[in-house]
């Protein structure tokens, strides 16, 4: 029999005090729940203290309800590994995955916690509704990435319009949401073999959820639990998810579609970058110069 209600999985990196924000709001979230839950924290090979900080206030939580454990990698193996790791280690059928980035609002968990148990005939994976800083909606579902919705994204502002990434006031189902919140069963995310641990960054969870549709799981999106997401906090700078989205697109076309698909969708991303390129030279933009030029580099070598 398993010893938790709820096992919530955080992957750190250099996120010390991000990470800790993170596990008070969880706690804070959870301290008037009858929930028996557990925090497993993977931690990448952090250089920034983060373990000993996590220890200190595991050795400070008085709650009989949760138990915080923390894994530890020697070095940054990726999100998905990670992740997949703390799976395996979970004491519950229930899966709460959230970035280190997220702070959880008022009963945000117990909700998403009790709407996925009193439904779970309908659907496999739950998503809360992220939050930016200042509690705007933060795009956090869409649609599944086919050729036109990249295009869509590349070239049409597909975010503003509500093309490619949306969030929702209802409850819907939808093609993917967002890895940085989302709570499945335990046995749904071992039967589609977890996260693809080839993706090191960004993407994996449109792979997880395009293998989980085609197994016909379903996947809905939850407006009234809600959380905010920082956003990016262990890429440092734009720069590395750019490269990484760009990377992860032509590994997924790869893996799940057809060569005349891959050699479009190659077209689309050397277009972009070559856009890009040239708009940074003219308005004298280094950043987005260097970052083009590596994303286009990608390309071509792929």
């Amino acid at each position: 029999m398993n010893k938790f209600d709820l096992s919530i999985i955080i992957v750190s990196y250099n996120t010390k005090k991000i990470t800790i924000d993170c596990l008070n709001s969880i706690i804070n979230s959870l301290k008037d729940s009858s929930l028996k839950y557990e925090i497993i924290v993977v931690d990448n090979g952090s250089k920034d203290d983060s373990v000993p900080a996590i220890k200190k206030l595991k050795s400070k939580i008085k709650n009989q309800n949760v138990n915080i454990s923390i894994i530890e990698n020697k070095t940054n193996i990726g999100f998905g590994k990670a992740n997949n790791k703390a799976a395996k280690n979970a004491n519950s059928d229930y899966l709460l995955f959230l970035n280190s980035d997220i702070i959880v609002l008022n009963s945000a968990i117990e909700k998403l916690y009790n709407f996925y148990k009193q439904n779970e005939k309908t659907f496999n994976f739950l998503g809360g509704k992220l939050l930016n800083k200042d509690k705007t909606p933060q795009p956090s579902c869409g649609p599944m990435y086919n050729l036109p919705i990249i295009f869509a994204h590349l070239f049409l502002r597909g975010d503003y319009w509500g093309l490619t990434r949306y969030s929702p006031n209802k409850l819907k189902e939808v093609d993917w949401i967002s890895g940085a919140c989302f709570l499945t069963k335990k046995k749904y995310f071992e039967k589609l073999g977890g996260f693809d641990e080839k993706i090191f960054m960004y993407m994996e969870e449109i792979d997880l959820f395009y293998r989980a549709k085609k197994q016909g799981l379903k996947i809905f999106f939850y407006p009234e639990a809600q959380f905010i997401h920082l956003g990016s906090a262990s890429s440092g700078g734009r720069t590395y998810p750019i490269i990484q989205v760009y990377r992860g697109l032509i590994y997924f076309y790869k893996k799940h579609h057809s060569q005349l698909s891959i050699f479009l969708l190659k077209i689309m991303l050397k277009l972009k970058a070559l856009v890009a390129i040239n708009i940074g030279k003219i308005t004298k933009n280094n950043y987005l110069t260097k970052t083009y030029e590596e994303a286009y580099q990608i390309v071509k070598m792929a």
